[in-house]
């Protein structure tokens, strides 16, 4: 699997290759900076993206701006955004590009190495990663969430996160027939239509809580 790493900390991008070398992906290309990373996206069309928010020469939202912008070019590239810090606003923006895997972790709360390989590999099948604390900021943003029951809140907050029916309800302690009736109650709450596509229903949810 062709990765393309964007981090301007010279230590953390080695760790990155390393660490996606030794689990067999393909790491085509690793910059440091905003205006390399778009051209390399673009060249070498990776089956996934890793990408620092915040790069050379502005540390604004370089990082951002081109996996945007890669997008265009490449319609559905999957996107996996690391930050130091939750910003809605750039979660916002990459969850408005259409299609595609996306996920948005926070550097300082990957923990796990197995967690972290596992949501490169979902957001490159076209799923979704994201951080818990990302996702309680989203919720915060959106007043219609009043509507919501406790429990379903809990089961949105952890299907946003890209897991299976299956896996919420180990995770919550309650049958797989619960969940499909819990998401069958979000969706309708927020005037969404149910759909057998899950991650389009998980992409669905995202984009309402951060528009």
């Amino acid at each position: 699997m062709r990765v393309v790493i964007a981090e301007d900390h010279a230590l953390l991008r080695y760790g990155l290759t390393r660490l996606l070398d030794a689990f067999e992906f393909d790491v085509v290309a690793a910059v440091d900076n905003g205006p390399e990373l778009l051209p390399a996206l673009i060249t070498h069309k990776p089956e996934v993206a890793i990408i620092d928010v915040r790069l050379p020469p502005t540390f604004t939202d370089e990082g951002l701006q081109a996996a945007i912008a890669a997008r265009t070019e490449i319609p559905g590239l999957p996107v996996l955004m690391l930050s130091q810090h939750v910003e809605p606003l750039y979660a916002r923006e990459l969850l408005a590009t259409p299609n595609g895997g996306v996920g948005y972790l926070l550097k300082d709360r990957v923990s796990n190495v197995d967690d972290f390989v596992d949501a490169v590999r979902r957001v490159a099948a076209g799923g979704t990663a994201m951080d818990p604390e990302v996702i309680t900021q989203l919720f915060a943003r959106r007043e219609p969430l009043a509507v919501l029951t406790a429990r379903e809140r809990e089961v949105l907050g952890e299907i946003a996160q890209g897991r299976s029916n299956a896996a919420v309800a180990a995770k919550l302690g309650i049958t797989e027939k619960a969940v499909s009736k819990h998401i069958n109650n979000i969706l309708t709450k927020l005037h969404m239509p149910p759909s057998d596509d899950d991650n389009r229903r998980v992409l669905a949810v995202l984009a309402y809580l951060n528009a």
